[in-house]
């Protein structure tokens, strides 16, 4: 945390300490989402559990840094949003104490033991939403071998994206009937649309020329920098988004000349940029002739690819994608991206730009992929919904 400025922090929220939140009307689920990502997964999933259908009372918590500001600032009057603690028994108990959840919702793969205990002597039923389980993931839990077992066990239903992950999550012990196939709800937070808002006020604060083309390369790790500068044809501008903040400073040292977001800086004269701002990532993407997904060409387990697919961008991503698993093998099969490594990036950026018509028919075939496969956050919802005294339905 000192190496990487992560010291300066909310440490009170950190151990567990804060105001007591006012209850509403409605019966109360907490729902964890440790960074960014699982934050922007379950933005519809807020709105849906609201709905007259199921009147729950979301209250969203986070553990990163950027994570928090990011639900801070995407549910910002529309539900409390806390600060997930340390798993120190004393710290979680403060937090129970506070938010005082009638279940809770883990995103993706959340599980503390310390919390789960203490859910456990409180009779708070605790399910995993959007659940994935990595194969590396998946070989260090077998490895615990009881230990493993007796962690999971906590749960009390966990609903996965795919057939793959249910049979993960059978091998350490949980009883099928506590698992069930529910898809991703990162289909559902999709917005499928050819415009998008922020995108022109970006382009005019950064300078960059609407009349050359633009490679977008989002969610990059440290090791992409180089290699993206290198791969992108002369004469075609380049604007990278860093993953984490932490990294801001090493990618404007790369991309030499950049214009950078925070900087206020305009205009590039070598045609790269540097969006080292978070919140942005969209408007940048509806801006991009061409999308390169970042940390999917280190050993980092990729990022999201839906977002600039459903945005109509022809979308590259690398070799890498273990924690998109079920997404990406989706969209590779329905020919809705261009999957490559390293060495051929430079090639397939520039095949993409010299023959418009075959984004065109990616994208399409993209986006069908998309549509075809919403529906998981009304089912999360259902089964959380259970927890409280009503039925669950797959």
């Amino acid at each position: 945390m000192v190496r990487t400025g992560k010291i300066r922090t909310d440490w009170s929220a950190r151990f567990g300490q804060g105001d007591a939140l006012p209850r509403g009307s409605g019966r109360r689920v907490l729902l964890h989402a440790v960074s960014v990502g699982e934050v922007n997964a379950i933005d519809l999933m807020v709105e849906t559990m609201q709905s007259a259908e199921f009147g729950m009372e979301p209250v969203v918590s986070s553990m990163t840094d950027t994570g928090y500001r990011r639900a801070k600032s995407l549910f910002a009057g529309r539900c409390e949003v806390v600060r997930w603690p340390f798993d120190a028994t004393f710290a979680v108990e403060r937090l129970l104490d506070r938010v005082g959840p009638d279940a809770v919702g883990l995103v993706e793969l959340e599980v503390w033991p310390n919390f789960l205990r203490s859910c456990a002597r409180r009779d708070i039923p605790v399910a995993v939403i959007n659940g994935r389980l990595s194969e590396r993931s998946h070989r260090r839990y077998q490895g615990l071998g009881p230990i493993g077992r007796r962690l999971f066990s906590g749960l009390r239903r966990i609903g996965v994206q795919d057939e793959v992950y249910a049979e993960r999550f059978g091998s350490l012990g949980l009883p099928p009937d506590r698992i069930v196939v529910t898809g991703s709800m990162k289909w559902d937070t999709a917005r499928i649309a050819d415009e998008v808002d922020g995108a022109d006020a970006l382009a005019e604060a950064m300078g960059i020329d609407r009349n050359l083309p633009l490679v977008v390369a989002g969610s990059t790790a440290p090791e992409e920098h180089l290699l993206l500068r290198e791969a992108v044809p002369a004469g075609v501008q380049l604007l990278c988004a860093p993953r984490k903040p932490e990294w801001f400073e090493a990618a404007a040292r790369t991309l030499e000349g950049c214009a950078r977001r925070s900087a206020g800086t305009r205009g590039s004269s070598t045609g790269r940029f540097l969006l080292d701002t978070i919140g942005e990532l969209r408007a940048a993407y509806g801006l991009a002739d061409i999308v390169v997904v970042g940390r999917t060409f280190v050993d980092l387990g990729g990022s999201d690819m839906i977002e600039p697919v459903a945005l109509g961008r022809p979308t590259v991503i690398g070799p890498d994608v273990r924690n998109f698993e079920v997404i990406s093998k989706a969209l590779i099969d329905a020919q809705g991206v261009v999957q490559t490594d390293a060495a051929d990036l430079g090639t397939v950026i520039e095949s993409l730009l010299t023959s418009p018509a075959k984004g065109v028919d990616m994208t399409n075939r993209g986006r069908a992929c998309i549509r075809e496969r919403q529906g998981a956050t009304h089912r999360h919802a259902a089964l959380l919904n259970a927890f409280l005294g009503r039925e669950f339905v797959q």
